[in-house]
């Protein structure tokens, strides 16, 4: 073996396979999931997307009366207000934890109601109060819109903790996919602008990385319901030229930070035949290396957002138990 030999990268291998579970559950999804062609097609993925993308009443997420449902409205950019749904049980006693939720839809779709029943189970479990912001989205609203809506939502559930009932020391900000690249930059936001205080967060199969250039982008090519395609897609409307360029900010892509020192406690999951599978892993490394405490769990054969359109499949249950698992240790610390 030589030198070279041992500096070359292995060759990226074939694409990883899905669990058999997952992947008879994808024949089934796919035929009904939009086609993104271009930036411009967004319009009209938007107005087919509404079968896939509830947006969920108040009655809906009130678990037959168990939880208290409202939205209320809170100034965001001139001229703009930005929405919160804020879930909390009837009968909680004051001051509760609290979830901040920022949604999914690749920073190109969705809203503050797409709120899952595993957060209304988080929210039953801890006695807690959960907050979900509706950012404004790309290419209507390109960074620094959205993730400054998410940050402006925290400061305002922060400064407003007391009437809201909660306590501001116990706050866990949690998203998946885009929500999950929106919760870990308004925690970048949030430690560079000294506050306000996160007790921890939750990234599920995070979008991190506008660069959409790692293996994993690779290997998933045309695979599953998210992959390097569309990934661009959603990048390009956030960010247009400057995507993948030298100049994209931390806020925006927070797989571009340098510093992942004095973030709160952090758990990363992720499937291994995902497009976001190692820029996840990289991340989790990355607050090591700066001496943060992270959890990272990749879950064998998992496409991007399994445990949510697949929710009976066993890996998505063992996703599922994971992150309850953790959330106890965190919160009952």
């Amino acid at each position: 073996m030589t030198d070279s030999d041992v500096a070359t990268p292995s060759p990226i291998g074939p694409p990883v396979p899905f669990d058999p579970e997952l992947a008879a559950a994808l024949e089934v999804i796919l035929p009904h999931m939009p086609t993104f062609t271009s930036v411009e097609s967004i319009p009209q993925i938007r107005a087919r997307a509404g079968d896939l993308l509830v947006d969920r009443s108040n009655e809906d997420l009130s678990r037959e009366g168990a939880l208290h449902v409202e939205e209320v409205f809170i100034p965001g950019a001139p001229g703009a207000q930005i929405s919160l749904i804020i879930c909390r049980p009837v009968r909680a006693q004051a001051p509760t934890a609290a979830f901040y939720h920022t949604h999914g839809g690749g920073m190109i779709l969705g809203s503050n109601r797409m709120i899952s029943d595993e957060m209304l189970d988080w929210v039953v479990e801890f006695d807690a109060t959960l907050i979900s912001v509706d950012y404004r989205l790309a290419p209507d609203t390109p960074h620094p819109g959205p993730v400054e809506d998410c940050y402006t939502g925290l400061t305002w559930v922060a400064d407003h903790a007391a009437e809201l009932g909660i306590d501001p020391a116990r706050i866990v900000i949690a998203g998946e996919s885009a929500g999950g690249g929106l919760a870990a930059a308004t925690a970048l936001l949030a430690r560079d602008r000294q506050g306000p205080a996160i007790a921890a967060q939750v990234l599920m199969c995070p979008m991190l990385d506008d660069r959409n250039d790692t293996p994993s982008a690779i290997q998933g090519e045309g695979r599953g319901v998210w992959h390097r395609h569309t990934n661009e897609i959603g990048w390009s409307a956030l960010l247009g030229e400057s995507r993948g360029g030298p100049d994209v900010s931390p806020y925006a892509a927070p797989a571009r930070a340098t510093n992942l020192s004095g973030l709160p406690p952090t758990l990363i999951d992720v499937g291994s035949a995902e497009t976001f599978r190692d820029e996840a892993v990289a991340y989790a490394g990355n607050i090591w290396r700066a001496g943060g405490q992270a959890e990272l769990h990749v879950f064998a054969g998992g496409f991007h957002g399994y445990d949510g359109l697949a929710p009976q499949a066993t890996v998505s249950q063992d996703t599922k138990d994971a992150r309850i698992r953790w959330l106890r240790r965190i919160m009952n610390s």
